[in-house]
């Protein structure tokens, strides 16, 4: 795939081969996705593929980055940088990677937190982040089953997942992702789900 050989060395060097697998991965399941959502598939490629490119290991990096950017670092992304590499990431694609269509950027911006009244091509990111084939972990099977049926219920489910992630390991839980489980709540029972 020519979208691949675009980005694949630079990624590589940015993130290691264990996250370009994963974002490999990101990639194909939001390709898939989009394909039952009729959503642009190359967006959701770009997106999937991308939504990791600042994923740094080294937290003074990720900080560091921030900073030239100009990204401001609200209280929970400062006591949990590793949310940084989101607001990160969409300003490295755009700048490093020639990404400038706002909603690949914006899927990409939001894949860790989401936010209220996310697009379908930032719901789509943000699942396909959570299923993709390479992750492995209690109940995955039946998230990656409700996603190609029901987008928004396995968002609700992935949320919640991780939601009683962070309560457990009494970490802070970022605003954006509060209102986007609740944003999804309001939506599904508008339809009547």
């Amino acid at each position: 795939m020519g979208l691949i050989n675009t980005y694949e060395d630079k990624l590589k060097n940015a993130i290691g081969n264990k996250r370009y697998n994963h974002s490999l991965g990101v990639m194909k399941t939001a390709i898939k996705l989009a394909k039952k959502y009729n959503v642009d598939k190359k967006k959701a490629a770009i997106a999937g593929l991308l939504h990791d490119c600042a994923k740094y290991k080294d937290i003074q990096l990720l900080l560091k980055r921030a900073y030239e950017f100009g990204i401001i670092l609200d209280n929970t992304m400062k006591k949990s940088p590793s949310l940084i590499h989101g607001p990160l990431g969409a300003e490295v694609a755009n700048k490093e990677y020639n990404v400038e269509d706002k909603e690949i950027l914006d899927a990409i911006r939001f894949h860790t937190t989401g936010r209220e009244n996310m697009t379908i091509l930032e719901k789509i990111v943000y699942i396909s982040d959570y299923i993709e084939p390479n992750r492995k972990f209690n109940g995955i099977e039946n998230i990656r089953y409700i996603a190609y049926r029901d987008l928004e219920q396995a968002l609700i489910l992935s949320m919640n997942n991780t939601i009683k992630y962070i309560i457990d390991r009494d970490l802070l839980i970022h605003m954006n992702t509060i209102k986007a489980r609740n944003s999804l709540i309001n939506e599904n029972k508008q339809e009547g789900n």
